[in-house]
C-alpha cells in the first residue's frame, strides 16, 4: 500500500484541491501562487520517495521535503510531490513509479532504500536520482552524506555537562550507520567530557567500542517502544536521554512529559522545539541534520540546469549539522559550557579533537 501525493501551483488546483481536502487528502502549504507557465521559466518536476513515518514524521521525511517546499516557494515552476512508502517493500515499486511519472529528479530518502536506488537507476540511466544518507550508487545517483558524529559529539558533551544524576542514554530506531553514527557521537562526548573534568559520567544504550550491546526500537514508527525503552533508562539513572528513531522518538518525550521534570532530551535530526513543539519544555537541544537546506539547493541547481554530481557531506564546519538553540533552556545551560561547547566545535573543525567513530564521514 502506497500514497501518492502530487503537488502542482495553488492555482493550477483550484477546485479540485478543494475537493481534495474535503475528502481528507491535505495539499501541502508550500507551493507557489499562480500557472506555473506564467513565471516565464521552464517546468521542473521534482519528486521524492520517503521511508516509512510519512512526510510528518517531525525527523528526516518531514525536513527533505521541507527542502522540496522551499524550492519550490522560491520558484514554482518547480513543481513537487512525493511518494509515501508503508516499508521496503515500497522502495522499488515507488521508484518506478516515479520514472513512470517523468520527473526531471527523484530524492529518495533514507539509506534503507539504496539497494532499492541503485536497481532502479542502474535500469534507467537517463534518470537523475538523489539519496538522502547514501553515497552515490550509480553514476545517475547524488549522494547526500552527514558526519553526524560531528554534532552528536557535542550533543554528548552537553549532556554530560547538564546531568545531575551522572547518568545518560541514547537508543536508535534500527542498527543502521545513519542512526548509530549519531550515537557514536554522543558517547564520544561524553568520554571527552569526562577526560578534560576529570568525570565518570556513564552512557546506556549505547558503546561505540560494543555495538552489538545497543539498544534499539526497531522501529521509526512505534512510539510505545520509544516510551518504554527511555522509561527503562530512567529507571536505570539517565536523566537525559537522546532518541535517534524518527517518530519513535517521540514516545521518549511522553515518558519525559510522565517524568515531570526529572528527565530530559536531546532530540536529532531537527530542532525539536519546532518539529515536536509539544515537547520542546524538556529538549535542552537537538543535534541538527541540515537536510532542508542541501535538498533545497540541489533541486534549485538542477531546476537551473546545473544538476550537481557527486556527493554532498554535512558537517560542522558547512552547517550540515550541528546543535539547535538551548530554546526553554538557554538560560539553564551554564555559560561557562556553552563556552565549552564553542572551543569544542571549532576543535572539531580544525582537526584537534578526533572523531574515531567507525561510520565517521569524510568530506570530499
Amino acid at each position: 500500500m502506497k500514497t501518492l501525493h502530487r503537488l502542482a501551483p495553488v492555482a493550477a488546483l483550484g477546485a479540485a484541491a478543494l475537493m481534495l481536502a474535503s475528502c481528507g487528502s491535505r495539499p501541502d502549504a508550500a507551493t507557489g501562487s499562480g500557472d506555473a507557465s506564467s513565471a516565464g521559466g521552464a517546468k521542473f518536476k521534482a519528486c521524492m520517495v520517503l521511508d516509512t513515518g510519512g512526510v510528518d514524521d517531525r525527523s528526516f521525511n518531514q525536513s527533505s521535503y521541507d527542502g522540496f517546499k522551499a524550492a519550490n516557494k522560491a520558484n514554482p515552476d518547480i513543481e513537487i510531490g512525493y511518494v509515501a512508502s508503508n516499508s521496503d517493500a515500497d522502495y522499488v515499486p515507488n521508484l518506478t513509479t516515479e520514472v513512470g511519472n517523468k520527473c526531471d529528479s527523484i530524492v529518495a530518502v533514507g539509506g534503507l532504500m539504496s539497494d532499492a536506488v541503485k536497481e532502479v537507476a542502474e535500469q534507467n540511466p537517463d534518470q537523475k536520482f538523489a539519496e538522502i544518507d547514501s553515497a552515490p550508487v550509480a553514476d545517475n545517483v547524488y549522494g547526500f552524506e552527514y558526519n553526524t558524529a560531528e554534532g552528536g559529539f557535542l550533543g554528548g558533551y552537553l549532556a554530560a555537562g547538564m546531568t545531575k544524576t551522572g547518568t545518560v542514554g541514547t537508543w536508535g530506531g534500527l542498527n543502521i550507520p545513519p542512526v548509530t553514527i549519531y550515537m557514536d557521537g554522543f558517547w564520544e562526548g561524553v568520554q571527552y567530557y569526562n577526560q578534560q573534568k576529570g568525570k565518570s559520567v556513564k552512557v546506556i544504550g549505547w558503546d561505540e567500542k560494543n555495538p552489538s550491546a545497543g539498544t534499539f526500537s526497531n522501529s521509526f514508527v512505534d512510539q510505545a517502544a520509544g516510551r518504554s525503552i527511555t522509561e527503562t533508562m530512567a529507571a536505570q539513572g539517565a536523566d537525559i536521554v537522546m532518541p535517534v528513531a524518527g517518530q519513535s522518538g517521540l514516545g521518549a518525550g511522553a515518558a519525559a512529559e510522565a517524568a515531570g521534570g526529572s528527565l530530559n532530551l536531546i532530540w536529532v535530526d531537527t530542532d525539536g522545539c519546532v518539529s515536536a513543539e509539544q515537547y520542546c519544555k524538556y529538549f535542552i537541544s537537538s543535534v541538527t541534520k541540515n537536510l532542508t537546506d542541501a535538498v533545497n539547493d540541489y533541486v534549485t541547481k538542477s531546476a537551473s540546469g546545473s544538476v550537481p554530481t557527486g556527493a554532498y557531506v554535512g558537517n560542522l564546519k558547512n552547517d550540515g549539522t550541528g546543535l539547535a538553540p538551548f530554546n526553554q533552556w538557554d538560560a539553564q545551560v551554564p555559560a561557562d559550557l556553552k563556552s565549552e561547547l564553542d572551543t569544542v566545535k571549532k576543535g572539531i573543525i580544525d582537526g584537534s579533537i578526533e572523531i574515531t567513530s567507525p561510520n565517521a564521514i569524510k568530506a570530499g
